[in-house]
This record gives C-alpha cells, structure tokens and sequence, in this order.
C-alpha cells in the first residue's frame, strides 16, 4: 500500500465517515482482485476435478472388487421357491383326493322324482270324516265293567257313535265272523270264549277310523300294547284281550253288514263336529 493511499484511509477514519474510493482508484483496483479471485477459482476447480477423478476411480475399484458377489440372485431363494412350490402341490394332492373319495359314484346317484325342501308344504292325504269301523267289547270286557270306558276313549278321541247294541249271536254266527282262522289251532277255544257271554258291538265314525281305533285298541298280544291302549291298561293274556277291531276298510264293511241291519245304523250330526274335524 503507497503512503497516499494509507493517508487516505487514515483520513477516512478520522472523521468516522466511510468515503467512496474515486472512479479511478475503484477501477484499478478491480483488476487486481478479479485477477485473484479468478486464480482461486481456477485452482480449486482443478483440486475438484482431481478429488471426483479420483473418488470415482476408487468407487470403481469397489465396484469391480465386490461384483463377483453380487451378481444374480441369492443361493437360497430357488430353495425356497422350490419348497414352496412342492409344499404347495402335496396339499393339492390331498384335496383331489379326498373330494374323489368323498363324490359319490355316477352309478350311485340317485334322482327323487320330487324333491322336497323346507320351504314347500308337505303333501296333504284327504281322509274321509265318515269312514266306520266295528268294535266289540268281548265277554271278558263286559264281564268286568270295562264297557263304559272303552266308549269314552273313542268318544273323548272325536269319534261319532252310529250303533251299538249288547248281543249274544250264537256260535254259527261267530263261526262266520272269525272264518279267516278257521284252520288254526286255536279256532275252537276261540268260538267257545266268545260265545260264553254276551258282547257289546259298536260301529263308530270319523276321520281314518279303521286305522285310529286300532291304536286306540293297543297290539293283539296285550303284553305288546303300550301304556294309555285300552289292550295295555286292561289285559294281560292274549286269549282275554278285552275287544275286537277291524283291521282294513274292506273288512269293517263286511263285518259291519254281519253284525247290524241297515235300519240300525244312525245317520246324525254331531254337535261337536265343527270343534273336531275342519
């Protein structure tokens, strides 16, 4: 620095005042500093180029150093692909299998022609209200009282009374009666019980009554009839089994026409009908 440019800068500070520097002391100065700064920037651009040349030479080095490692994909991954892979078939295996063994055979299929499903109404069998049946309370049944309450369990079930009569027929007419067992063994002691006093006969009405005064009446063996059965209440041997009942439609008719007349049979309404039958 020249001595009229320290005191010059002397001066500036003295009066406590910064002074712009003249048009011409600014312009020469500016060479000299750009020349400067431009040098420095020179110089540390080649230090930059020289530090990234060799950063990626080095990273290059690495790069080719651990590349024999890294190439392709790891040893154990089609390992597990492989596992997975047979894993995956024997559960396949198994469900083929047993959905073989479970599916019915062709051969054994069997088509309803009607399928029923919970949704449809099951069918309704029409059964007349005025179907009839016989019944006979037996000798041993009259014998011991038992008449008034075999009619109460027909009569507390809804069943109409359309006859009813106390009788002694005879053994021709009992013989007649029992002509289907007529080459048992057991026929002849069969007419002589029944033949030995008198017996109540019955015709009773109603909704399937050939079928529903059988179970009234219980099994013919009574040792076989379930408790609340007239036979299971109130017998025990087989040869005194209290009464008889028609076991078919067609025999009921016959058996009907063989014990009572047209005339006897009562053609009435019951009052309680309409609480019975829809």
């Amino acid at each position: 620095m020249s001595n009229t440019d320290s005191s010059e800068h002397l001066r500036r500070e003295s009066d406590g005042q910064r002074r712009p520097l003249p048009q011409t002391e600014v312009q020469q100065k500016q060479p000299e500093s750009g020349g400067a700064m431009a040098a420095g920037a020179d110089s540390s651009g080649a230090q930059s180029r020289q530090s990234s040349q060799s950063r990626g030479r080095g990273s290059s080095r690495r790069r080719r150093a651990r590349s024999p490692r890294g190439t392709g994909p790891p040893i154990f991954f089609p390992a597990a692909c492989g596992l997975l892979l047979a894993v995956l078939l024997f559960y396949l295996g198994r469900l083929s299998s047993s959905s073989c063994s479970t599916s019915p055979s062709p051969s054994s299929i069997i088509i309803p022609s009607q399928i029923y499903t919970p949704s449809q109404e099951p069918p309704i069998i029409k059964m007349s209200n005025q179907e009839q049946t016989f019944i006979a309370v037996k000798p041993d049944g009259v014998q011991r009282g038992l008449v008034g309450n075999i009619v109460s369990r027909f009569e507390n079930r809804g069943f109409k009374l359309v006859a009813m009569k106390l009788t002694s027929p005879g053994q021709a007419h009992l013989e007649k009666h029992y002509e289907d067992l007529n080459t048992k063994p057991f026929f002849a002691g069969l007419i002589k019980y029944m033949n030995s006093g008198p017996i109540c006969a019955m015709v009773w009405e109603g909704k399937d009554a050939v079928k529903t005064g059988r179970t009234i009446l219980g099994a013919t063996n009574p040792l076989a009839s379930a408790p609340g059965t007239i036979r299971g209440d109130f017998a025990l041997d087989m040869g005194r089994n209290v009464c008889h009942g028609s076991d078919s439609v067609e025999n009921a008719k016959k058996e009907i026409a063989l014990w009572f007349k047209p005339e006897e049979l009562n053609q009435w309404n019951h009052h309680s009908a309409a609480w019975v039958f829809e």
